[in-house]
């Protein structure tokens, strides 16, 4: 890790973020721009899914995956019918979902405990160390930094 190294936390229901990670891309905020440029080679990214899928109501709240940048720019996907997708390259890690709840109380990025989900509203949020290698802990085993 360098000493500019960041972590991030994405938002995007189970569905798709297991999309992601078959495809080996991050994505956020429904594809935007300005989120994917923010990010850096050697970034490390967690998604945080609330929902199984994006059209149903079945809670997740869990994270679920976890991964590094690997590419130096942003590209976009044309995905058919004048949708063009932002993406990066990142090179996920063999990684369990684990559950938010037993979390909230020691995530230093969640400032108000009992509306901890609020956090998540636009989709894409930069965190501390401390909360990344909490989750990061919880997911792939010790991590330290």
């Amino acid at each position: 890790m360098n000493k500019t190294t960041k972590f991030w936390i994405g938002a995007a229901c189970k569905e798709h973020v297991e999309n992601g990670v078959k495809l080996d891309i991050c994505q956020f905020c429904h594809s935007k721009s300005a989120p994917v440029k923010r990010l850096s080679r050697g970034d490390f990214v967690i998604y945080y899914s609330s929902k199984i899928n994006m059209a149903g109501s079945d809670l997740y709240q869990k994270f679920t995956a976890i991964g590094e940048v690997i590419d130096d720019e942003p590209y976009q996907v044309d995905m058919g019918g004048g949708f063009k997708s932002f993406r990066r390259n990142i090179n996920y890690f063999e990684a369990k979902h684990i559950d938010i709840k037993p979390l909230v109380p020691l995530l230093p990025f969640i400032k108000n405990k009992n509306s901890w989900g609020y956090v998540f509203r636009y989709g894409f949020l930069e965190i501390d160390l401390e909360s990344f290698e909490i989750i990061a802990n919880g997911m792939i085993g010790f991590i330290h930094y």
